[in-house]
């Protein structure tokens, strides 16, 4: 499976949602049915500019876009490192727009591996951190020769082989994340004899300067959620309707085989390295969707993480499948009225085997069963909305509900939360999207799949 570095941030990672209601903070979780060690080499981003196929559109009376978060007192705690520091960093983005979950922050780095040095592994640990990835300033090695980062257990790793010429310019690249809070940076030298002494072999070496590092439970706890909501409500209503009745994906697996299989094709989206939202696959082609708040351009989608099976390996169990990362690629058509992006991803074969969803092109009935798989709060995949009279307010309560458009979306009382921006709510009664999950507030609502599917087909 490819892997490739990119030039900004991402990712985070959470334990199943029965553990953090459980108040375990401190319980650890762990990988389930290890699929391998995923390599790649290096990535450079397609030749011209990386901009949406269809410009986006301004709507009257659109969302302002909400103030940065406020800081999170906390420190900020590195392993001592006899050759570096790390402090507190500013996030890139300086304003996080409504409907992202912030899951995480950048922290500054100074660490340089020097060949004269001999040194070959450094350990970047943040206690409690969810997940670490790291940024490289300097990728001066031989032809040959490759970096990997791997987790602390070793279970998560990815290689990123040296470019065939040698180059001693800056870089400026971002590995893919791992989970958990140790990242492992080791250095495999090759056989190839170095430049003789001087200024050529001085220059050679790894520079990290900054990771970004993922909240702790206790950290995520207290973000404000991020959720969006229409422009006609005000505040900023809870989007779990009720009771919460939403249950990690693998509940369903016996009970609702169809469900749980249909939530395979969802993902996680890890955007800007420290924002989240929800993505799936639209059809048998290489094709992503989520909200045009989530992302709009191919230069945001290409500094995605895309992560395909994140879930419990049982229900309310501790343990969490591998997930299967990709990099977000290239925009093929956004709308801001009809809120949504469609993208595609890197190294495509290897997320196929999850399957997609398809648009259903009729309007749904009022009443009609529904249920929405999603990444509410970063969380493993859980779904809201259960088989027969369970199924309770996850129900479609108007089929003509005004969005960024009158009569635009389709108005529902599932439960979602702040990350679930960009699901697919799903029909009982066909087993297709009959909306694109985008506002909170009681209800909730979604663009119709119908208006999206007519605007699509010619992508799709």
């Amino acid at each position: 499976m490819a892997v490739e570095m990119r030039r900004k941030a991402g990712i985070t990672l959470a334990a199943c949602a029965a553990l953090v209601l459980a108040g375990t903070a401190g319980a650890a979780w762990a990988y389930a049915d290890d699929e391998g060690q995923p390599v790649g080499s290096w990535n450079e981003p397609a030749d011209g500019p990386r901009t949406p196929v269809a410009a986006e559109q301004l709507a009257p009376g659109a969302l302002p876009v909400d103030p940065a978060l406020p800081a999170v007192p906390r420190t900020t705690v590195l392993a001592p490192e006899p050759t570096g520091t790390a402090t507190r960093h500013v996030p890139e983005a300086a304003v996080v727009p409504v409907g992202r979950q912030r899951v995480g922050e950048l922290v500054q780095v100074r660490r340089l591996i020097k060949y004269a040095a001999g040194q070959r592994r450094v350990t970047f640990r943040y206690p409690g951190a969810s997940y670490v990835k790291l940024h490289f300033n300097r990728l001066s090695m031989m032809p040959g020769e490759y970096l990997t980062v791997s987790s602390a257990d070793g279970k998560e790793k990815y290689r990123y082989n040296a470019p065939d010429v040698l180059t001693t310019t800056p870089a400026d690249r971002w590995a893919m994340s791992v989970t958990g809070d140790t990242a492992v940076l080791d250095v495999h030298k090759g056989a190839a004899k170095l430049p003789a002494a001087g200024p050529v072999l001085a220059r050679l070496g790894v520079g990290v300067d900054r990771a970004a590092r993922g909240f702790s439970r206790a950290e995520q706890r207290r973000q404000p959620e991020r959720q969006i909501v229409a422009s006609a409500r005000s505040g900023r209503e809870e989007s779990v309707c009720g009771l919460d009745t939403s249950a990690d994906a693998v509940c369903y697996k016996s009970a609702d085989p169809v469900a749980y299989t249909k939530s395979k094709a969802i993902a996680r989206l890890l955007i800007n390295g420290t924002e989240l939202c929800t993505g799936w696959r639209i059809g048998g082609k290489n094709r992503m969707i989520t909200n045009n708040h989530c992302l709009t351009t191919s230069a945001e989608a290409y500094d995605t993480e895309v992560w395909f099976n994140y879930q419990c390996a049982t229900c309310g169990g501790f343990k969490v499948f591998q997930p299967t990362k990709v990099w977000g690629d290239k925009v093929l058509a956004t709308d801001h009225v009809y809120d949504y992006t469609l993208f595609t991803v890197d190294n495509f074969a290897s997320i196929k085997k999850f399957g997609y969803l398809q648009l259903d092109t009729a309007r749904p009935a009022r009443g009609q069963e529904l249920y929405v798989p999603q990444h509410p709060a970063g969380e493993p995949t859980r779904i809201a909305g259960s088989l027969g009279e369970k199924a309770g307010n996850c129900a479609v309560a108007s089929a003509g509900y005004p969005g960024y458009a009158p009569t635009s979306d389709v108005s529902y009382y599932c439960d979602t939360e702040g990350g679930s921006s960009g699901s697919p709510v799903i029909s009982r009664a066909t087993d297709k999207v009959v909306a694109l999950h985008h506002f909170g507030g009681c209800p909730n609502s979604g663009v119709r799949g119908d208006l999206l599917a007519a605007k699509l087909r010619r992508y799709l």
